[in-house]
């Protein structure tokens, strides 16, 4: 039970630092069975806030169910998840958008490497799933397309 714990410590120093390396004020992150949703306070010294591991059916409201002519994006890496190519750039794609195959979707940043996402499908921007500057994990659905 203490190595657990120990293990569990060893992880959220990590995402601590993922945190203050990225200026994030939110993550959410699933490793293996557990949600982790760390946050920055609001008005305090601009610390951390205590982080706690929640259900995964309370991280998002369930979604709509997809359909089949809907293809879902998931990320091929983990990394932190951008819209667009810088801060003050316009986001590659907003709900609604036609995309065809080999569009950029979004950037993923992983080790200072930004890696593009492309669409492997042409379609309608149904849904952004990820939020921009959010970690995400490999696998996670990003976005949703309606061939």
């Amino acid at each position: 039970m203490e190595e657990r714990y120990a293990q569990e410590a060893a992880t959220l120093k990590e995402l601590l630092a993922i945190m203050r390396e990225h200026d994030l004020d939110l993550l959410r992150i699933r490793l293996g069975d557990a949600v982790y949703e760390l946050q920055r306070g609001a008005g305090d010294d601009g610390g951390v806030g205590t982080p706690e591991t929640v259900d995964s059916s309370t991280t998002r409201a369930a979604p709509a169910e997809a359909g089949a002519n809907v293809s879902k994006v998931l990320a091929p890496l983990t990394g932190v998840f951008y819209r667009a190519a810088s801060p003050d750039a316009q986001p590659f794609v907003e709900v609604g958008d036609r995309v065809a195959a080999g569009d950029i979707l979004c950037v993923l940043e992983a080790m200072k490497l930004f890696n593009e996402i492309q669409s492997d499908d042409s379609g309608t921007i149904l849904r952004i799933v990820a939020e921009n500057g959010e970690l995400v994990s490999q696998g996670q659905e990003l976005f949703w397309i309606q061939r």
